[in-house]
């Protein structure tokens, strides 16, 4: 009986280390290539730049920083769509296009929604003391010109 359980889960595990091997031919999420810079918002002061870059610019821009996950499937798919959707919403490199949420991205930080709880965890440089968080807020409000909801945003 011990002896079949074992040959059960020795074929499992050879079946998903297999389909593990063979995801890994699959092209997608590798491409690792950012496209340039066109044109960036004028900034209200080179440390809002500086903690958008920190907390926004891996989706954001086009000046992603890969991890080295991101090289290996399915881990990558989920990076690769991650960034796609992430510049196609809001993308600080490509400032000439309309950004259809850049009047929710201050709303978004003060909630907590941005950067996602699964991208906090994973980056540490992303996840902003309250302090840093409310300078980002209020720096991004000068810089796009919009306003946010003050619920939740406390001046420091």
């Amino acid at each position: 009986m011990k002896l079949a359980i074992r040959r059960s889960w020795s074929r499992v595990c050879i079946g998903l280390l297999g389909a593990f091997l063979a995801i890994q031919v699959v092209p997608y999420g590798r491409d690792h290539v950012n496209p340039p810079t066109v044109r960036e918002p004028i900034w209200d002061s080179p440390a809002t730049r500086a903690l958008a870059k920190q907390a926004c610019f891996d989706c954001h821009s086009n000046e992603t920083e890969w991890p080295a996950y991101a090289r290996i499937a399915p881990a990558s798919w989920l990076v690769q769509h991650d960034v796609i959707e992430g510049r196609a919403v809001l993308n600080f490199s490509e400032w000439q296009r309309s950004q259809e949420k850049s009047s929710d991205v201050a709303e978004e930080l003060v909630e907590g929604e941005m950067p996602p709880a699964i991208y906090r965890l994973m980056h540490a440089h992303a996840r902003l003391i309250d302090v840093d968080r409310d300078r980002l807020v209020r720096g991004l409000t000068k810089t796009l010109g919009v306003l946010h909801r003050e619920a939740g945003h406390r001046e420091r």
